[in-house]
């Protein structure tokens, strides 16, 4: 059994945060240290009776570039890949393998995590399934209001052709026929908005847009809620619906201060609202000079973990009553600024990010 303190010169490689193996001529596993443990799930112990063939299933590429170490036909060499394990996710990284003059161990290989690969993918299937709601929300919508106006008409004409005798108790079940279509046409209008208006574009000052939904908020929650500001105000104006971008803000900032309800009763309820800039960043595939980066946070009790996953679907919502379009909606106006919605959540902090590109 080969054990970390057999090669006490590398036990400073568990102090890295990138993965480190350090293999032997066959390719079987001599030293991992702590962070390879954790990205690779494995332990030491198992780690040490297996070879680098056996830990990918698509690895061919880096047992390729293995076999060239052990020849020395370089010193190192850099590449990405994606790595496939079985009935785990794959590992998206940048791996260095470096020839050592060891005989005995003669490749030491560091992986490290593309952390902008990773980024790129979840915003892409982010991207998808933006597409597939729209497309869904806009069928559904349709299919649900042809037959409402009908339904409610039909309700509306039978009221009328109720015998007076027993108009007053029947009348209670026409009026539930009336109500609830006009609810259901709320909702399909509210699906439909995002669709149906033009995009009135403006100039636009982010830190307005934050200050309009600070006082909404304030006024709904006037005790127990405190809000704070972190602004950078040199962020120049953007052209943008100034009011898209207000029911957005509120939309997420409402469902947080709804989630903080029993901090609010508590008195130590905090919303924080954070405007930065950041450079040189990539939003749906397109490469930007400067985006507006929003922070909208709280120290509510999180997410529930079963629809982390899907908060942006349409009628997924956390909370009983919650119709399930708000962030829905959100979404759908920052993706006609250019922009992403990105989410972070644990309990005691959940960090929506709203990026949109900057002139």
């Amino acid at each position: 059994m080969i054990l970390k303190n057999t090669f006490p010169s590398f036990t400073g490689l568990d102090l890295l945060t990138s993965a480190v193996l350090v293999l032997d001529a066959q390719g079987g596993v001599l030293f991992a240290n702590a962070a390879a443990e954790s990205l690779l799930d494995s332990s030491m112990k198992a780690l040490a009776q297996q070879r680098l063939t056996d830990l990918f299933l698509n690895g061919e590429e880096l047992v390729e570039v293995f076999h060239q170490a052990v020849a020395h036909q370089f010193a190192d060499k850099r590449q990405d890949l994606t790595l496939e394990r079985a009935g785990r996710e794959s590992l998206h990284v940048h791996s260095i393998v470096t020839a050592l003059d060891n005989p005995e161990m003669p490749v030491l290989i560091e992986f490290r995590e593309n952390v902008q690969q990773l980024k790129l993918d979840r915003e892409e299937r982010m991207l998808d399934q933006s597409k597939a709601n729209k497309e869904l929300i806009r069928n559904l919508a349709h299919e649900i209001k042809n037959p409402l106006g009908g339904i409610r008409g039909a309700a509306q004409l039978l009221e009328l052709e109720l015998p007076e005798r027993h108009l007053k108790e029947l009348r209670e079940y026409t009026q539930v026929i009336i109500k609830e279509a006009d609810r259901l046409q709320t909702l399909v209008d509210r699906l439909l908005a995002p669709h149906r208006f033009p995009h009135i574009v403006g100039d636009v000052n982010i830190h307005e847009v934050c200050e309009r939904v600070r006082s909404l908020i304030v006024a709904e929650f006037p005790q127990g809620l405190r809000i704070q500001r972190d602004y950078d105000l040199s962020i120049p104006e953007f052209r943008g619906d100034k009011e898209q971008l207000i029911q957005s803000v509120l939309n997420i900032a409402h469902n947080a201060a709804q989630a903080l309800a029993e901090r609010i009763r508590l008195g130590d309820a905090r919303l924080t609202f954070r405007t930065r800039v950041v450079r040189q960043i990539t939003l749906a595939k397109v490469r930007y000079r400067l985006a507006l980066d929003l922070h909208i946070i709280d120290n509510g009790p999180g997410i529930p973990p079963e629809i982390r996953n899907r908060i942006f679907y349409p009628l997924v919502s956390g909370r009983d009553g919650g119709s399930g379009l708000g962030l829905t909606l959100a979404q759908t106006f920052v993706e006609q600024h250019l922009g992403v919605i990105e989410c972070e959540s644990r309990p005691g902090c959940t960090d929506f990010r709203i990026l949109i590109p900057l002139p």
